[in-house]
């Protein structure tokens, strides 16, 4: 259970800072309290303020990080008019906010899979809520009549999430990724629309 904690402060927001930093350096299971609290220039005291454990930084930081993505990605598809463009859209801006925080994309996509209480426990409301975007996207697609009809929101907003998290993995994982992130996005934004449009 995530310790209920005072409205955000510089001490919370630098723990958070400095766990994604260590967590992505030494690995969730390797990384110790001490370090987090040495990189973020606090006694290992003070952690337990507002944390009762790792498993806890980590899904705080996910917590919070998801708060700014869902933000983003609202955003960013608000722009465009066109259920197909939006789907291009949220594929390019998934794999750019990869490239743009590696840290931070290698905590979530790899080191955070390595809680088990993230993974047995606790109930990923925020990411439903992204993952939700891209029903919601498919469903406007389906009203316009510029995709099928016989499509699953369901699915198919899985299965265009799935080839991004791999996409971004590879990214995370690779020292020498051999296709560009705005390639990527192409790539897999146009063979998602080619299988789903009317």
């Amino acid at each position: 259970m995530v310790k209920a904690h005072a409205p955000t402060s510089d001490k919370y927001d630098r723990i958070l800072s400095a766990a994604v930093k260590i967590f992505a350096q030494k690995g969730f299971f390797h990384a110790r309290i001490s370090e987090i609290a040495k990189e973020a220039k606090v006694a290992d005291g003070t952690i337990y303020l507002y944390f009762e454990n790792k498993d806890d930084i980590l899904i705080s930081l996910f917590e919070d990080q998801m708060d700014q993505v869902l933000a983003n990605m609202k955003l960013a598809v608000a722009r465009e008019d066109d259920a197909l463009d939006k789907i291009r859209c949220f594929a390019l801006t998934h794999l750019r906010m990869v490239e743009s925080h590696p840290d931070l994309a290698e905590v979530i996509q790899v080191e955070l899979r390595q809680s088990s209480k993230f993974m047995k426990e606790y109930k990923n409301v925020k990411f439903l809520d992204y993952l939700d975007l891209v029903g919601q996207i498919i469903r406007e697609g389906q009203a316009a009549g510029q995709i099928r009809f016989d499509l699953s929101p369901t699915v198919a907003k899985r299965a265009f999430f799935g080839a991004l998290d791999e996409m971004s993995r590879y990214y995370v994982l690779s020292p020498s990724p051999k296709v560009s992130i705005d390639e990527a996005a192409h790539q897999i934004s146009e063979v998602f629309i080619r299988g789903i449009a009317a």
